[in-house]
């Protein structure tokens, strides 16, 4: 099939979003169907789909990355981005929301609005995206297309707009009132082109308040429409589209659909929808800049593309996905890298058809097309004619809830592991990497044991080394609750020049505020912003030249050090004010080595009087789960010596917020998976450190006593 030549008026970019099992990747399929890009309609469980091309996909039945795909439907070419629905894998969903024209949320018709479903609007709402609500698998045994609906207007608002309605739900689903154009659509056993059929007299009655309410949501959006609204009583379709759409770009409509995709009934009747009235690209506000001005969208601008999808590819080389966000692309051009400075030249072009790449010659402004081998260039960012400045807005991907220590079962291929490593987080910069100095381990955060599972699978299969997952130390930190004071004499003599240093010093908590010490003369105060939190207030307190001011920075050198490993565990101390007051020093042997020595060990036998704690870190987590999880989630959190803070929600989905210790909450994600059957989802982030209680102090001292002891 040769593919038509758009412009930037009629190209729609429609991404895919929804909880896993809602049925996008279905949908895509059917939708690909009735346009005749494909000759029959593949199935998940088939592993056929065009969207679902991977072996890591067909392995697992479901989506784990975003694909791209097209179809042409009267006289409009509509991008399609299937996504997965798990929200462990929400990164891969992210930077497609980032570039389409319009989110098309599907909802499962037995379960309504899903944790996952909460998630994804969080994502389009911040980006002011056009969204439609399509509720699938209405023909499904539990099928409740009016509790949907409600818990749509639950979660959404006034904005949800119903376009249709069934005439039944569950499997006997095959009729659907279209409140549009008022209108039966009346489906076969087998779906596909649906028998035109007149409004059953017994649901005029509903179908033309329905009707009425549809027109004004429309006449809403629109002075003029409203004033003729008013003259006529009525708006023409064509009238009803244009406030519809215009309605969709203020937020004021979320159009609802009628589905079911796997029998192909109403699919068509959707893409019509887009078709005629959701937004291009041309009709969106200008993209936000981090530099230069807004871009609109103008074929006839200055060449601008902005790459959401970075993979390694196969022989042909590394595969960068873009959205065309201004002018015109053909091959052999060179654009400028906004972030990196980097000439990179489009040696290629072609559109994405699930694994397959359909060579073109050009791409205009609005359509989404990819190119091999860029070298310096990964996803979000954006590349532009030389001459040009601007810079787009970057994707906010969201953070880990899952870290574990990552290493290889072979040390011979440590470096190829972290390689490996950086290539994936390219693909996917929802992985997070982090080495973290003070315990030696490297880290990796993903979105969950699912977003792991991917991430092993495709370093075992595709670059052939096999990992070692861990759980990471938890950091904890010292402290004292009492001030303390000690000295210390260090005394070498080894027959040439000896070492000689002794200092006094004070130590107590310190806390913002907190008044000068008493009893002392402070002559110069130095404050410490500790590298792992906290503070050190070092106090220089000494009269009559007992110790040089040329030592000080040695002895400040010593306690410093010791803060780094703590006298309980080893973990760095915080929040501590040291005042030097007294010393000594010889005229020969005193040296810079001695005070160090000195400083660290009076500070150690002060620390040890001090009354000194250990300190855990706190998170601050959000837990959201259905309503009737509840009880089993926040038993849960009760044995993980949580805080329950408060319990929020409406309809189905109830929000849980809580502070829990870090140390109660490794494969929290895991656990919660389990608990809800894959239904509840968590995010966490850092709060703050809290006293650790005094029996795990105990055992903690105890435990890192042991590790100590030679073996």
């Amino acid at each position: 099939m040769t593919m038509k030549s758009y412009d930037e008026k009629h190209i729609k970019n429609v991404v895919l979003l929804g909880a896993h099992g809602c049925g996008k990747t279905t949908l895509t399929e059917t939708m690909l169907f009735e346009a005749g890009l494909i000759a029959r309609r593949g199935r998940v469980e088939d592993g056929n789909t065009v969207s679902d091309h991977t072996d890591l996909e067909r392995e697992r039945q479901y989506s784990t990355q975003s694909s791209c795909m097209h179809t042409e439907w009267r006289n409009f070419k509509i991008n399609l981005i299937d996504t997965p629905g798990l929200d462990e894998l929400l990164g891969e969903a992210v930077p497609a929301i980032h570039i389409a024209d319009t989110c098309l949320l599907v909802l499962h018709a037995a379960r309504g609005v899903e944790v996952g479903t909460e998630l994804i609007h969080e994502q389009i709402a911040p980006l002011g995206k056009p969204v439609i609500l399509a509720i699938n698998q209405l023909d499904h045994p539990g099928a409740d297309f009016q509790a949907t609906l409600a818990d749509a207007r639950r979660q959404f608002g006034a904005a949800v707009t119903v376009m249709q309605y069934p005439l039944e739900s569950g499997e006997g689903f095959h009729r659907i009132i279209d409140l549009l154009r008022m209108t039966m659509y009346v489906f076969g056993p087998d779906g596909g082109k649906p028998e035109k059929q007149p409004i059953p007299d017994s649901e005029r009655e509903q179908a033309d308040r329905l009707h009425k309410e549809l027109v004004e949501k429309a006449a809403e959006n629109d002075e003029r429409l409203m004033e003729h609204y008013f003259e006529k009583g009525e708006l023409d379709e064509d009238e009803m589209s244009a406030g519809l759409r215009a309605g969709m770009l203020l937020g004021s409509c979320i159009p609802v659909f009628c589905l079911s995709a796997a029998r192909n009934m109403g699919s068509g009747r959707l893409m019509g929808f887009i078709d005629n009235v959701a937004p291009s690209s041309v009709d969106l506000p200008a993209a936000a800049a981090e530099e230069g001005n807004p871009l609109p969208c103008n074929a006839g601008g200055p060449p601008v593309i902005f790459t959401f999808k970075t993979t390694p590819g196969t022989q042909a080389g590394r595969v960068t996905l873009f959205k065309v966000m201004s002018g015109e692309l053909t091959e052999g051009q060179e654009l400028v890298n906004a972030s990196t400075g980097a000439t990179e030249r489009i040696a290629r072009l072609f559109i994405p058809e699930g694994k397959e790449q359909k060579a073109v010659d050009r791409l205009v402004a609005g359509d989404i097309g990819g190119t091999l081998k860029l070298k310096n260039t990964g996803t979000g960012q954006t590349l532009h004619a030389k001459g040009t400045v601007v810079r787009l807005r970057s994707i906010t991907f969201p953070p880990p809830r899952l870290h574990r220590t990552m290493r290889a079962t072979d040390n011979k291929l440590e470096e190829r592991l972290h390689a490996s490593l950086v290539e994936l987080q390219e693909e996917d910069p929802s992985i997070v990497l982090r080495y973290v100095r003070e315990t030696g381990e490297q880290v990796v955060g993903t979105l969950g044991e699912v977003h792991l599972g991917v991430l092993q699978w495709k370093l075992e299969r595709r670059y052939k080394v096999q990992p070692e997952f861990g759980s990471p130390r938890v950091l904890y930190r010292e402290t004292i609750r009492k001030p303390a004071a000690a000295m210390y004499r260090h005394k070498k003599q080894t027959g040439g020049s000896g070492q000689f240093g002794e200092v006094h010093l004070r130590i107590e908590p310190w806390h913002a505020g907190m008044p000068a010490p008493t009893g002392v003369n402070v002559r110069s105060t130095e404050e410490v912003e500790l590298s792992t939190g906290g503070k050190l207030v070092f106090l220089n307190c000494i009269t009559g030249g007992t110790i040089d001011n040329r030592f000080m920075p040695s002895i400040l050198k010593g306690v410093m050090e010791k803060m780094e490993n703590g006298p309980l565990t080893g973990s760095p101390a915080r929040d501590i004010r040291v005042i030097v007051h007294d010393g000594k020093m010889h005229p020969v042997d005193s040296n810079d080595i001695s005070f160090r020595i000195a400083g660290l060990m009076a500070f150690k036998d002060a620390f040890v009087q001090a009354d000194p704690q250990l300190m855990e870190p706190i998170q601050e987590v959000e837990v959201r789960v259905p309503e009737d999880l509840m009880g089993d989630v926040m038993t849960d959190l009760q044995t993980r010596r949580a805080v329950i803070l408060g319990i929020e929600g409406a309809g189905r989905i109830q929000s849980i917020r809580a502070q829990v210790p870090a140390a109660e909450l490794d494969s929290y994600s895991t656990r919660l998976r389990s608990l809800t059957q894959g239904r509840g989802t968590h995010a966490e982030r850092f709060l703050e450190y809290r006293a650790v209680p005094p029996e795990l102090q105990v055992k903690l001292v105890q435990s890192h006593k042991q590790e100590e002891v030679p073996a």
